[in-house]
């Protein structure tokens, strides 16, 4: 019979193919069938991160409250029923702006809930190796998404009904995944604690600890002007610099992916970096200098190469962040500590979609990416400089003894 963590790699894995079409789809929906302007766009990107921002600290409170496993299957067939929403308005032909919206909000909904479920559920079934299992569980990610990029890239050769019926299949498949998973994810004996007292319990666990704070604000930073450079500039960029289509936009996720999963194969090669905070602040200087050149790329090859080792810079990135949270989360609370993980990364993402969108109206997608990577720069030098994450050493709780660090 097969291990806990085979399910939920299954469970996982379905979410982030389902989650690579949508990636595609929704920005190709907006960007190039819909035809929106730069703010719209923008606005379009921001609804569907926006609930995470409203409930995702809710969503990790019941994830700790009634077990993670519980939590995830009801979100994921919350997707499911969100897809099929959006095949029902584009197969009949009721395609508008108002109606996408609606579709973003309620997989943001999903995922609000499904996120801190899945992160609160992994370390009950890492079998002690929980930077190893960091990384399969990222591999699993950003392999499948860029199979999901490949799936929505022949929008344009079979139509769009036939990926958004893939995206839901994927989505049923992951939800019978986790309810496999019969040890693991189940509540606390203990009583409880009300909701407001539950997450101010994780918000004072998440900041008491320098290192987790630290974490938090480079997170901010990353998803004001790494993701909304991603999710809003870059798709404008392809549209109207390199007069691209759904397979470009593919193309595009498809090399920043494979860098992701590259830097995690060799990751998994090397063995657990013990040097988990001085391996983030150095991936993120790096991105944000990778960024920059993509801005001033000459052409549609070079700008794909920035973007793969871009990628590259965001797989250490990504693992080390994770990991660090993970190994420092008290068991009892550790879906709430994920979720403010979560939440530091999806609460900014609709304020960093917006001012994207703004950037690129006033100064041009490509001046947008070098604005928003001189920003993480400055951001990444701040963090480092003031605080003990540069000498943090991780895999063992001895690394809670930070106060000599503190900011």
């Amino acid at each position: 019979m097969a291990r806990p963590l085979h399910y939920y790699l299954v469970g996982t894995g379905s979410w982030f193919l389902a989650y690579g079409i949508q990636s595609v789809m929704f920005a190709w929906l907006v960007t190039m069938v819909l035809r929106e302007s730069p703010e719209r766009v923008g606005f379009a990107q921001m609804a569907l991160l926006l609930p995470g921002t409203l409930l995702i600290l809710v969503g990790g409170s019941y994830a700790d409250r009634f077990g993670g496993r519980k939590v995830v299957i009801l979100a994921q067939s919350f997707a499911v029923f969100a897809s099929g929403y959006l095949l029902f308005i584009v197969a009949s032909d009721r395609l508008t702006y108002p109606l996408i919206i609606v579709y973003a909000v309620l997989m943001g909904l999903a995922q609000a809930f499904a996120t801190p479920a899945r992160d609160g559920l992994l370390n009950e079934v890492a079998e002690g190796r929980l930077q190893r299992t960091v990384m399969l569980t990222s591999i699993m990610q950003f392999g499948l998404q860029m199979i999901g990029f490949l799936v929505a890239s022949q929008s344009d050769r079979f139509g769009p009904e036939l990926i958004i019926g893939s995206q839901m299949l994927a989505l049923l498949i992951g939800v019978f995944g986790f309810l496999r998973i019969r040890a693991g994810g189940r509540p606390s004996v203990l009583a409880p604690p009300r909701l407001f007292r539950s997450v101010v319990e994780g918000a004072k666990t998440v900041f008491g600890s320098p290192s987790m704070r630290m974490v938090m604000i480079q997170n901010v930073a990353m998803a004001m002007f790494f993701m909304g450079s991603y999710i809003v500039t870059m798709p404008i960029l392809v549209r109207e610099v390199f007069s691209g289509s759904a397979q470009d936009l593919a193309f595009m996720n498809g090399a920043n992916s494979l860098g992701l999963v590259a830097t995690i194969l060799l990751l998994l090669r090397l063995g657990d970096v013990q040097r988990q905070g001085r391996a983030l602040l150095l991936a993120q200087g790096l991105g944000a200098l990778v960024l920059a050149g993509a801005g001033v790329a000459p052409s549609y090859l070079l700008w794909v190469v920035a973007l793969f080792v871009w990628g590259i810079c965001g797989g250490a990135a990504m693992t080390m962040s994770r990991t660090i949270m993970q190994e420092q989360a008290p068991e009892a609370q550790r879906g709430r500590v994920m979720s403010f993980y979560s939440f530091s990364f999806m609460g900014a993402g609709p304020v960093g979609a917006l001012i994207c969108g703004y950037l690129v109206e006033l100064f041009g997608p490509q001046s947008a990416l070098m604005i928003a990577a001189a920003s993480m720069l400055v951001v990444i030098l701040v963090v480092g400089a003031g605080s003990g994450l540069w000498r943090l050493e991780g895999h063992t709780h001895q690394a809670l003894n930070e106060a000599s660090d503190g900011v």
